[in-house]
Protein backbone atom coordinates (compact mmCIF):
# COMPACT_ATOMS: atom_id res chain seq x y z
CA UNK A 1 0.00 0.00 0.00
CA UNK A 2 1.06 3.57 -0.60
CA UNK A 3 0.94 6.06 2.24
CA UNK A 4 1.65 9.62 3.35
CA UNK A 5 3.17 10.69 6.67
CA UNK A 6 2.97 13.57 9.12
CA UNK A 7 5.52 14.11 11.88
CA UNK A 8 4.72 15.30 15.43
CA UNK A 9 7.45 16.28 17.90
CA UNK A 10 10.11 15.68 15.22
CA UNK A 11 9.28 11.97 14.91
CA UNK A 12 10.73 11.87 11.39
CA UNK A 13 14.13 13.02 12.69
CA UNK A 14 13.97 10.78 15.78
CA UNK A 15 13.36 7.76 13.53
CA UNK A 16 16.66 8.35 11.74
CA UNK A 17 18.63 6.86 14.67
CA UNK A 18 20.01 3.49 13.55
CA UNK A 19 17.95 1.08 15.67
CA UNK A 20 14.75 3.11 15.38
CA UNK A 21 15.27 3.38 11.62
CA UNK A 22 15.73 -0.39 11.35
CA UNK A 23 12.49 -1.19 13.20
CA UNK A 24 10.52 1.58 11.48
CA UNK A 25 11.86 0.45 8.11
CA UNK A 26 10.55 -3.03 8.84
CA UNK A 27 7.08 -1.58 9.44
CA UNK A 28 7.21 0.56 6.29
CA UNK A 29 8.28 -2.45 4.21
CA UNK A 30 5.38 -4.52 5.54
CA UNK A 31 2.87 -1.78 4.69
CA UNK A 32 4.38 -1.44 1.21
CA UNK A 33 4.23 -5.22 0.73
CA UNK A 34 0.42 -5.23 0.90
CA UNK A 35 -0.71 -5.23 -2.73
CA UNK A 36 -4.12 -4.52 -4.22
CA UNK A 37 -4.38 -8.24 -5.01
CA UNK A 38 -3.67 -9.06 -1.34
CA UNK A 39 -6.49 -6.72 -0.33
CA UNK A 40 -8.95 -8.21 -2.80
CA UNK A 41 -8.12 -11.81 -1.83
CA UNK A 42 -8.36 -11.00 1.87
CA UNK A 43 -11.63 -9.13 1.46
CA UNK A 44 -13.27 -11.92 -0.56
CA UNK A 45 -12.06 -14.66 1.80
CA UNK A 46 -13.52 -13.13 4.96
CA UNK A 47 -17.15 -13.39 3.90
CA UNK A 48 -19.67 -10.55 3.53
CA UNK A 49 -18.15 -7.29 4.81
CA UNK A 50 -18.85 -3.60 4.39
CA UNK A 51 -15.28 -2.30 4.04
CA UNK A 52 -11.65 -3.37 3.70
CA UNK A 53 -10.74 -2.12 7.20
CA UNK A 54 -10.80 -5.63 8.67
CA UNK A 55 -8.77 -6.94 5.72
CA UNK A 56 -6.01 -4.36 6.28
CA UNK A 57 -5.99 -5.07 10.02
CA UNK A 58 -5.63 -8.81 9.47
CA UNK A 59 -2.86 -8.45 6.86
CA UNK A 60 -0.90 -6.10 9.12
CA UNK A 61 -1.33 -8.41 12.11
CA UNK A 62 -0.24 -11.48 10.17
CA UNK A 63 2.88 -9.87 8.70
CA UNK A 64 3.96 -7.86 11.73
CA UNK A 65 3.56 -10.86 14.04
CA UNK A 66 5.71 -12.97 11.69
CA UNK A 67 8.34 -10.22 11.87
CA UNK A 68 8.45 -10.43 15.66
CA UNK A 69 6.16 -7.54 16.61
CA UNK A 70 4.11 -8.12 19.77
CA UNK A 71 0.35 -7.86 19.04
CA UNK A 72 -1.94 -6.36 21.70
CA UNK A 73 1.04 -5.45 23.87
CA UNK A 74 0.12 -4.36 27.41
CA UNK A 75 1.39 -0.89 28.34
CA UNK A 76 1.29 -1.53 32.11
CA UNK A 77 1.97 -4.52 34.38
CA UNK A 78 -0.75 -3.76 36.95
CA UNK A 79 -3.70 -6.19 36.61
CA UNK A 80 -6.09 -3.23 36.75
CA UNK A 81 -4.74 -2.00 33.39
CA UNK A 82 -4.64 -5.17 31.30
CA UNK A 83 -7.85 -4.61 29.32
CA UNK A 84 -7.90 -3.80 25.61
CA UNK A 85 -8.17 -0.08 26.36
CA UNK A 86 -4.66 -0.22 27.90
CA UNK A 87 -3.02 -2.22 25.12
CA UNK A 88 -1.10 -1.18 22.03
CA UNK A 89 -1.99 -2.80 18.73
CA UNK A 90 1.70 -3.66 18.21
CA UNK A 91 5.03 -3.01 19.87
CA UNK A 92 8.64 -3.75 19.02
CA UNK A 93 11.23 -1.79 20.94
CA UNK A 94 11.70 1.09 20.50
CA UNK A 95 8.40 1.67 18.60
CA UNK A 96 4.71 1.36 19.48
CA UNK A 97 2.01 1.16 16.81
CA UNK A 98 -1.71 1.88 16.81
CA UNK A 99 -3.89 0.93 13.82
CA UNK A 100 -6.74 3.41 14.09
CA UNK A 101 -9.75 2.55 11.95
CA UNK A 102 -12.22 3.19 14.77
CA UNK A 103 -14.69 6.00 15.46
CA UNK A 104 -13.42 9.57 15.19
CA UNK A 105 -14.23 10.10 18.88
CA UNK A 106 -11.33 7.75 19.71
CA UNK A 107 -8.70 9.87 17.93
CA UNK A 108 -7.37 11.50 21.10
CA UNK A 109 -7.03 8.13 22.86
CA UNK A 110 -5.33 6.58 19.82
CA UNK A 111 -2.77 9.40 20.03
CA UNK A 112 -2.33 9.25 23.81
CA UNK A 113 -1.60 5.50 24.08
CA UNK A 114 1.79 5.71 22.29
CA UNK A 115 2.69 8.58 24.63
CA UNK A 116 1.86 6.43 27.68
CA UNK A 117 4.09 3.70 26.24
CA UNK A 118 6.96 6.12 25.61
CA UNK A 119 7.01 8.12 28.84
CA UNK A 120 7.68 7.19 32.48
CA UNK A 121 4.54 6.68 34.55
CA UNK A 122 3.49 6.16 38.17
CA UNK A 123 2.04 2.79 37.09
CA UNK A 124 4.73 0.16 36.42
CA UNK A 125 5.27 -0.31 32.70
CA UNK A 126 5.16 -3.59 30.81
CA UNK A 127 6.46 -2.09 27.56
CA UNK A 128 8.72 0.94 27.19
CA UNK A 129 9.01 2.51 23.76
CA UNK A 130 10.45 5.79 22.48
CA UNK A 131 8.38 6.66 19.41
CA UNK A 132 4.74 6.10 18.46
CA UNK A 133 3.39 5.39 14.99
CA UNK A 134 -0.34 5.70 14.30
CA UNK A 135 -1.67 4.11 11.11
CA UNK A 136 -4.97 5.48 9.83
CA UNK A 137 -6.96 5.81 6.61
CA UNK A 138 -6.75 8.89 4.41
CA UNK A 139 -10.07 10.35 3.34
CA UNK A 140 -9.45 8.82 -0.10
CA UNK A 141 -9.06 5.33 1.39
CA UNK A 142 -12.18 5.83 3.52
CA UNK A 143 -14.16 6.49 0.35
CA UNK A 144 -12.54 3.85 -1.87
CA UNK A 145 -12.58 1.22 0.87
CA UNK A 146 -16.22 1.92 1.83
CA UNK A 147 -15.27 2.65 5.45
CA UNK A 148 -17.98 3.84 7.83
CA UNK A 149 -18.31 7.61 7.61
CA UNK A 150 -17.68 7.94 11.37
CA UNK A 151 -14.13 6.51 11.13
CA UNK A 152 -11.49 9.08 12.04
CA UNK A 153 -9.37 9.81 8.97
CA UNK A 154 -5.71 10.87 8.66
CA UNK A 155 -6.59 14.46 7.85
CA UNK A 156 -8.63 14.71 11.05
CA UNK A 157 -5.81 13.17 13.11
CA UNK A 158 -3.55 15.99 11.89
CA UNK A 159 -6.08 18.59 13.05
CA UNK A 160 -6.00 17.09 16.57
CA UNK A 161 -2.25 17.59 16.97
CA UNK A 162 -1.99 21.39 17.55
CA UNK A 163 -4.48 21.59 20.48
CA UNK A 164 -2.94 18.44 22.03
CA UNK A 165 0.63 19.69 21.62
CA UNK A 166 1.28 19.94 25.37
CA UNK A 167 -0.32 16.54 26.05
CA UNK A 168 1.35 14.54 23.28
CA UNK A 169 4.91 14.91 24.53
CA UNK A 170 6.36 11.88 22.72
CA UNK A 171 7.33 11.80 19.04
CA UNK A 172 4.48 10.40 16.92
CA UNK A 173 4.49 9.65 13.21
CA UNK A 174 1.10 9.54 11.51
CA UNK A 175 0.82 7.19 8.54
CA UNK A 176 -2.14 7.79 6.25
CA UNK A 177 -2.86 4.77 4.04
CA UNK A 178 -3.85 5.74 0.51
CA UNK A 179 -6.61 4.29 -1.66
CA UNK A 180 -5.97 1.21 -3.83
CA UNK A 181 -5.16 2.07 -7.44
CA UNK A 182 -6.87 -0.85 -9.17
CA UNK A 183 -10.23 -1.22 -7.40
CA UNK A 184 -12.70 0.22 -4.94
CA UNK A 185 -15.37 -1.24 -2.69
CA UNK A 186 -18.93 -0.39 -3.65
CA UNK A 187 -21.55 -0.58 -0.92
CA UNK A 188 -24.86 -2.17 -1.84
CA UNK A 189 -27.92 -2.74 0.30
CA UNK A 190 -28.73 -6.39 0.95
CA UNK A 191 -31.83 -6.38 3.07
CA UNK A 192 -31.09 -4.12 6.03
CA UNK A 193 -27.33 -4.46 5.66
CA UNK A 194 -24.76 -2.66 3.53
CA UNK A 195 -22.41 -5.16 1.88
CA UNK A 196 -19.25 -4.21 0.02
CA UNK A 197 -18.39 -5.51 -3.44
CA UNK A 198 -15.07 -5.30 -5.27
CA UNK A 199 -15.22 -3.12 -8.39
CA UNK A 200 -12.10 -3.31 -10.58
CA UNK A 201 -11.07 -0.13 -12.35
CA UNK A 202 -10.80 0.02 -16.12
CA UNK A 203 -7.37 -0.85 -17.55
CA UNK A 204 -6.64 -3.09 -14.53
Amino acid sequence: MNYVTHSHQHADAVLLEVERARVAGELFSIIESISDDDLIRGFLSQGPSKSISRTINELLKERLTLAGWIPEAAIFQDDAYLGKRWRLDFAKKPISVEVAFNHGEAIAWNLIKPVLASRLNHVKKDVQTEVGIVICATDALKTAGNFDSAVGEYEKFIRYLPPLQEVLTAPILLIGLEAPKTFHIEGRKVGAKSIGYVVKHENY
